[in-house]
């Protein structure tokens, strides 16, 4: 009777990695209308731009782009309109107090269906300066190159 428990991925959100310090993580729920679900399905979501906000004891999450549902006609709801997040009142204030903290942040990282529930996965980040960044991309840089002398070496 219970539904699957299966992790389909619709939306990654790598820019969240690249800016941040990701130090935790949070799963949240999602209230979305009818015709927004339909379109997750579809894949058609960006969280590339958005942003995470509490106010009066309620997460919100802005900038979050849901492409309208083509069949939909007069269901649609706005694209971009503000979507409230589901989690645990003690989550809400265990994250209203780390976000009194000096450069902390919360961004959205992944948004999934985890079974037929939609879900977004909330990171508690710190901003990285530019010389971290630069460190992240020389390691990467490091990395790939390591990797092609491997393949390299083993092709003769």
């Amino acid at each position: 009777m219970g539904a699957k428990t299966g992790i389909k991925l619709i939306a990654n959100n790598k820019k969240a990695y690249h800016d941040y310090f990701i130090d935790d993580t949070y799963e949240a729920g999602i209230s979305l209308a009818g015709t927004e679900v339909k379109s997750l399905r579809m894949g058609k979501c960006s969280i590339k731009e958005s942003f995470i906000r509490i106010e009066k004891g309620e997460v919100f999450i802005y900038g979050m782009h849901i492409s309208p549902y083509e069949k939909g006609n007069i269901f649609n709801k706005d694209p971009l309109r503000p979507r409230k997040l589901l989690m645990h009142r003690y989550e809400i204030n265990k994250l209203t107090g780390k976000m009194k903290e000096k450069g902390m942040t919360l961004v959205p990282v992944k948004v999934y269906f985890k079974g037929s529930l939609v879900k977004i996965e909330v990171g508690l980040a710190r901003g990285k300066k530019l010389y971290d960044k630069r460190q992240d991309i020389a390691k990467k840089d490091q990395r790939r190159e390591a990797e092609k002398q491997f393949k390299v070496k083993n092709l003769y």
